[in-house]
């Protein structure tokens, strides 16, 4: 299981580490997030391709950030279901 890291919280932005993720993960949620109407801006850094652990910061409009972090993952799992059982149904 991946374990997140706090690196930085406020009331309205929150930065955290994602251990043994990669840019699919990231960039998925990334732009889930961009789709909510509370938050102003979410990105992320990997600093090294193959040893940099993803660095995601999210800062809202006033909203708190886990709140939007919790909804933009229930989001990617509908969808990362949705788009399995896809491919089991025409597979």
């Amino acid at each position: 299981m991946n374990d997140i890291k706090i690196l930085k919280q406020t009331a309205t932005e929150i930065e955290f580490e994602i251990e043994d993720e990669s840019h699919g993960v990231c960039n998925a949620l990334r732009h889930i997030l961009m789709k909510d109407e509370d938050v102003e801006f979410a990105v992320y850094n990997i600093d090294h391709p193959l040893t940099g652990k993803p660095i995601m910061t999210i800062k809202t409009n006033g909203a708190d950030p886990k709140a939007a972090l919790k909804r933009a993952a229930e989001e990617l799992k509908k969808e990362s279901e949705s788009f399995k059982q896809l491919i089991e149904e025409n597979l």
